[in-house]
């Protein structure tokens, strides 16, 4: 118990950190092609409502910053998890963020994207959209995480 207390406090601030990153990013993007936050993250809560989301204004909105952070704490306890297991994910951990990274992209936009209820998006889907939502999720999210990672493990070893 002794550890999993300073083990939970990492995975909760590494996966505040990505997921600050990621929607960062995310709501910046979406500025520029005149997307409101508060439609971001009505979006978001939308997988879980589905299109009632657009309506329930900032409930929705608070829904889809819990969902977001959710999202982001899970792929950091995966990789954390994984860490303790694997040791190339912190001896190398720049190739295996951003491997990293793709896994998040590939079951986030092939598996539960898919699944959920978020409404059919094709005229959001641009080169651009696809471009940016990529290089986020490897950076903000895979190589962040593996980095943080590494610099949490090796310090608790010394």
């Amino acid at each position: 118990m002794t550890r999993t207390i300073p083990t939970l406090m990492t995975i909760l601030w590494i996966g505040l950190i990505a997921g600050t990153l990621d929607i960062a990013d995310n709501l910046i993007f979406n500025q520029f092609r005149g997307i409101s936050p508060i439609r971001v993250f009505q979006y978001i809560a939308s997988g879980l409502i589905g299109m009632k989301s657009f309506q329930l204004g900032l409930a929705s909105v608070a829904l889809g910053v819990l969902i977001h952070y959710t999202i982001a704490l899970f792929w950091t306890g995966v990789f954390y998890t994984a860490s303790r297991k694997f040791s190339i994910l912190v001896r190398r951990p720049i190739i295996c963020g951003l491997l990293y990274g793709v896994v998040v992209y590939l079951v986030m936009n092939f598996v539960i994207l898919p699944l959920s209820q978020v409404p059919p998006r094709p005229a959001a889907v641009t080169l651009p959209s696809r471009i940016n939502a990529v290089l986020a999720l490897l950076l903000f999210i895979g190589l962040t995480i593996s980095l943080l990672t590494r610099r949490s493990i090796t310090r608790a070893s010394n």
